[in-house]
Parts: C-alpha cells; structure tokens; sequence
C-alpha cells in the first residue's frame, strides 16, 4: 500500500537540504488567447479531423498566453524564424523573471552564484544564460548549467538539480529559470492528430525561483523562512521512449505525443510515486497539499483515480490548467506560486512528467 514506509526512512523527513526559496515569479508573453477562439481556428486548419475538434470543448482550458500574435501561426515558418522569436521572446521573459526574482530576495544580481536554464521549445548557441549575462549586471564568474530535453518534467527536475547544486556550496544563491514557448512548434501545415491535441493544450509560459543554501545561517536544521526542499527524485520507465517527444522536421519540432499515456499513467504512477516516499521516509498521509504538473485534463483525473485523491486536493493544477493551459516546463511553479498565495503551508508534493517517459518529485515545506 502507499502509506507503508520503511521505517529506518523516517528521518528524511526532517533531514532534506539546506536549500530554502527565497523567491519565485512567474510570466507569460502579451498575447492572449482564448480557448474558444483557438478552438475556430483549429476547425479551420483540421477539417479532416472533424471527429476530434470536440477535444477542444473538453479540455478544462479556457485561455492561453502565446509569444506571436494569432495570425502568426497560421502561416509556415522555417527554423530560421522559429529560432528568432524563441530568442527573442524567451530572453525577454528570463530577463524579467531575473529581475524580479533578485528584488523579491533583497539581493542584488551580481550576488547570484549559479542559474539552472530550462527550456524544450527552442535552441540558443551560446546559451540563454549567456545571454542574459549579457544584458544584465550578473557576475561574469556564474556558474551556468543549461538544460534541455526533459520537457513538461523539466519544472520540477531542474528545480531539483538546483538545489542539488545549492545544496553543494555554503550561503550560494542559485537561480534556476525555465522558460517554454509551446506556440513555436505549432506547425500548420502538419494535419496529423498529435498536432492537433497539442495546438488544443499548449501554451507560452516561464518561471524562476531563488534559492539559497542556509547552512550558515546556524537555524534549526537550517530553515528560514521560505519554503524548504525536503527530498526530491524521479523514475523512467525503459521502453518508453516513443510516448513523448519531437521529431525533428525540416520546418521546426514535430510534436510525439502517443494515445498510450494516460494507460501507462494508470498502471505506473503509484508504483513510481511509492518508490520514492519509501526511500525517503514519507507516506501520503504526510501532505497538506499536491502540487502536479497539469498536463491536461485527463493527466489530472489519472493521478486522482490511481492515488485516491479528490479534485479538490489538486484545486492549484486545475486551476492553472484553466487559466493558462500546458505550458511545459514552466507549469508546475505556476502552481505553486498559487499555492503559496493562497496561504499553503505544510508538506507538499510536487509532481511533474515529461520524455524518457519519466516521473519528477519534490517534496517541499511551504
């Protein structure tokens, strides 16, 4: 059962790191689209997929944010200009998250030691972060670690390399950033029906949280008074592969997106989410909250059928899911910066999925 737990685990609980979030901030780019609007558009571009446009009616969704005005998007684009505005656009959300994230912690931004960089939706050679050296005051000795490929999971799994890292150097400031652009992988001229369920779900989004190692600090166990990380971990199940990902095409990213993951969901998330509170001293009676990466309306009413828990229990996801859509990566600390605004305390679950096909958690003392 889910609430067994190896005894000899208990102590994690109040052992985690010394990392706590100092601050979290959240953006989206100016164009906003509403779900019935996007949903005229894409009885447009799909008549073939007549059968299928109700998935639109049913996706809990009502508006999305996207980085290029909606014209945009129906008309073909070469990587060349697809490359252009996610470097664009990108920076310019990361450099606000930036901003934003160094005032809410009362530190200045030469005071960051090391920035995580996430993102799946586009490419930059030399990397965002390097950019953003560029156009900021940040120190020229920053430790920097892009990342990319881990998709939706990318939320949760870079904020857990994070504090691994802040984890690894007394008193750092560690900033890890992600930022997903879905919009630009929307390619009009592919008819197949993975793109029409991701034109259905996806939206523009980024976040950024600092944090900072309090092992200096000489409090209790080394908590201030942000939220703390507890335990993180994840899972990737061999041979899965083909159930997410892109394939590349000559015009951008071509959307994998298999009809088997709510089935492998259904059979596998219990047992992997087991796994780690096992390993890490938790058992599921120990959450105030859950926290999930809303994928999408049936990824949602998945992890409350297998896990037992209400819609109520994850009213957060459903409603980011509602206001904004899937945004990959960036998601989850959507909802979590609503949880913590709505007065969240306590233990909670941060859950996300992505490629591989794997499972990200964290859990975290809000």
């Amino acid at each position: 059962m889910l609430d067994v737990v190896k005894p000899a685990a208990r102590h994690a609980i109040t052992a985690g790191f010394d990392v706590e979030v100092l601050s979290l901030a959240t953006a989206n780019p100016p164009y906003r689209l509403r779900q019935t609007e996007a949903a005229a558009r894409a009885r447009e571009l799909y008549p073939h997929l007549r059968k299928l446009w109700r998935l639109y009616d049913n996706t809990c969704i009502e508006t999305r944010y996207n980085c290029e005005p909606i014209e945009w998007y129906l008309q073909p684009h070469s990587w060349e200009e697809r490359t252009a505005s996610f470097q664009k656009n990108a920076l310019i959300l990361l450099e606000r998250l930036t901003r934003e994230t160094a005032q809410a912690a009362g530190i200045a931004l030469d005071a960051i030691d090391m920035i995580v960089t996430n993102t799946v939706t586009g490419l930059a050679v030399p990397s965002l972060d390097a950019k953003l050296i560029n156009r900021l005051h940040l120190a020229q000795t920053v430790e920097r670690l892009p990342m990319f490929g881990l998709g939706c999971g990318a939320g949760v799994a870079g904020l857990a390399r994070a504090t691994r890292l802040a984890q690894a150097s007394d008193g750092a400031h560690v900033l890890f950033l992600t930022v997903d652009l879905c919009s630009l992988c929307m390619r009009a001229n592919d008819p197949s029906p993975s793109m029409f369920v991701s034109s259905a779900l996806f939206g523009d989004g980024a976040a950024g949280v600092l944090l900072r190692n309090t092992r200096r600090d000489g409090r209790d166990g080394g908590h201030g008074a942000g939220p703390r990380i507890l335990a993180v971990g994840e899972w990737c199940w061999r041979g899965t592969e083909h159930i997410m990902g892109w394939d590349i095409k000559d015009d951008g990213f071509g959307i994998v997106l298999s009809p088997e993951l709510p089935e492998l969901m259904s059979a596998e998330l219990k047992p992997a989410l087991q796994d780690f509170l096992a390993r890490n001293g938790f058992c599921l009676s120990d959450f105030n909250g859950f926290l999930f990466h809303p994928g999408g309306r049936r990824l949602l009413e998945t992890a409350e059928q297998v896990l037992g828990l209400t819609p109520a229990q994850l009213e957060h996801s459903w409603e980011v899911l509602r206001a904004y859509g899937n945004m990959s990566s960036a998601t989850v600390l959507f909802v979590l910066e609503r949880a913590l605004k709505a007065g969240a305390r306590g233990r909670h679950l941060l859950a996300a999925f992505g490629p591989g096909f794997s499972a990200y958690f964290i859990v975290a003392d809000l």
